[in-house]
């Protein structure tokens, strides 16, 4: 029914948080996808430990690292369970989530949707942001943030059949492309349902990517410029929506020294108008980011313009 999948890199120091909240589930109608993510700590050793106990139906995949989203790349590639969830190797689940999420499916499984929200929580139990709006059975994931004030993350269970569909574009040497890319392009045929039941325990470590963001930015222009494109695409949002993600594809364009950014773009006057504050943007996030390529000898990659 349900694959849990989990995107590792070096994260063996906290990952028996995952393997012990999955030990605990009061429903087994699950299996444990793991891809690592090419970590060099004692991440398959772990596993193996565990795959060796034969508590829980474990798959244990290595791949040279190509970041979050190639990470779930190759896991919707071996997932065949009809369901799908990812929970990241910081976070867990609580013991009933896999039952929370089985019943409701269920109950409620059509063609119609792609998959249904959840909530994700605090390790002290308070909702990450809000919960999903009452009045509400099924909603897009635009319209959850952009018409309907959602805020904060939120747990996606995907049909498995259909994440495999548009795959994460790689991009040579970088490690990043914002994973609502995927989920955006399913919601332009299908909607989430709703459920507002804690499915995940969340942590935001130091280590992660979403402390880490002006960092990402720099190192992964490519893929922001990919992903603030592919939401300028899309046929929702506002004029202003739009024009944010403009100015941040004209910032990461500039980042990654694309000559043809405006040639790339069938909204030329959109990112025209978008030059000055995207403009501002690249020199911030390069002034901000400036320490850390110069400790690593890479001060020159991105001159001063």
């Amino acid at each position: 029914m349900l694959t849990v999948f989990t995107p590792t890199y070096n994260r063996a120091y906290c990952l028996h948080q995952v393997y012990e909240s999955l030990l605990r589930q009061t429903c087994t109608d699950f299996e444990w996808l793991i891809i690592d993510d090419g970590s060099s700590d004692n991440t398959k050793e772990l596993v193996a430990g565990w795959i060796e106990e034969q508590h829980i139906p474990i798959t244990y995949v290595f791949q040279q690292n190509q970041g979050m989203h190639g990470a779930h790349n190759t896991a919707y590639e071996r997932i065949e369970t009809e369901l799908n969830v990812c929970i990241d190797s910081d976070d867990y689940m609580p013991d009933d989530a896999v039952e929370h999420i089985v019943t409701f499916w269920n109950e409620h499984r059509s063609d119609k949707f792609c998959g249904f929200a959840g909530l994700d929580a605090y390790t002290n139990g308070e909702t990450v942001g809000s919960k999903l709006p009452l009045h509400l059975a099924s909603s897009t994931l635009f319209d959850l943030y952009h018409k309907h004030g959602v805020i904060g993350d939120k747990k996606l269970v995907y049909r498995s059949s259909l994440t495999k569909l548009h795959p994460y574009p790689l991009f040579e040497g970088e490690n990043y492309v914002g994973l609502d890319y995927k989920y955006h392009l399913l919601n332009q045929q299908y909607e989430l349902l709703l459920l507002n039941e804690v499915l995940c325990h969340v942590e935001y470590l130091a280590d992660g990517s979403s402390r880490n963001m002006l960092k990402q930015y720099r190192r992964n222009p490519k893929g922001f410029a990919f992903y603030r494109k592919s939401l300028i695409n899309l046929p929702v949002g506002s004029t202003g929506f739009k024009y944010r993600q403009a100015v941040h594809y004209v910032s990461s364009s500039l980042l990654s020294r694309n000559k043809n950014m405006l040639k790339e773009m069938p909204f030329k006057a959109l990112i025209v108008s978008a030059l000055i504050p995207g403009l501002l943007l690249f020199g911030y996030i390069k002034i901000k980011t400036r320490r850390e390529y110069v400790l690593k000898g890479m001060a020159n990659d991105y001159p001063m313009a």
